[in-house]
């Protein structure tokens, strides 16, 4: 299990920076190569992430819920469940969110099998803080 935090500025008052975390249709595709695919229900959808790692370029499919939220204390939980396109391989996270002021903390537990594991847990570190990294700027833009 790789787990990473990062920090991260919202230009927005804490309230409506907690609203548009939650909004899964505006958020998977802050993710460099994230797409919602379909809406499956009002805290969860249907998504894909393209990564590359190292030489190889992977495609992930699966879901996004919210799987806890506490609007007083402006802290979320999600959960992401996906396998890899057309491999064996999965990568699962557990994505905590906690908002206060004009920012927040990002708290990512990630659980990655098959090919990209494979590539040893320094890359797949180096690569998914990269993405969070990425991720958490384009949060001040929600």
């Amino acid at each position: 299990m790789v787990e990473l935090d990062h920090p991260f500025m919202m230009n927005k008052p804490v309230d409506d920076g907690f609203s548009a975390i939650l909004d899964l249709e505006r958020l998977v595709p802050c993710v460099e190569g994230g797409t919602v695919i379909e809406t499956t229900g009002p805290e969860s959808v249907k998504a894909e992430i393209k990564v590359k790692m190292g030489a190889m370029s992977m495609k992930f499919a699966g879901t996004v819920s919210v799987v806890e939220q506490d609007a007083e204390h402006h802290r979320a939980v999600m959960q992401v469940k996906s396998r890899e396109v057309g491999g064996q391989g999965h990568a699962d996270a557990d994505v905590t969110f906690t908002l206060d002021g004009d920012g927040g903390n990002v708290h990512t537990a990630a659980r990655i099998t098959g090919k990209a594991a494979s590539m040893g847990e320094g890359v797949v570190s180096t690569v998914l803080d990269a993405l969070i990294r990425d991720f958490t700027q384009k949060l001040a833009t929600l």
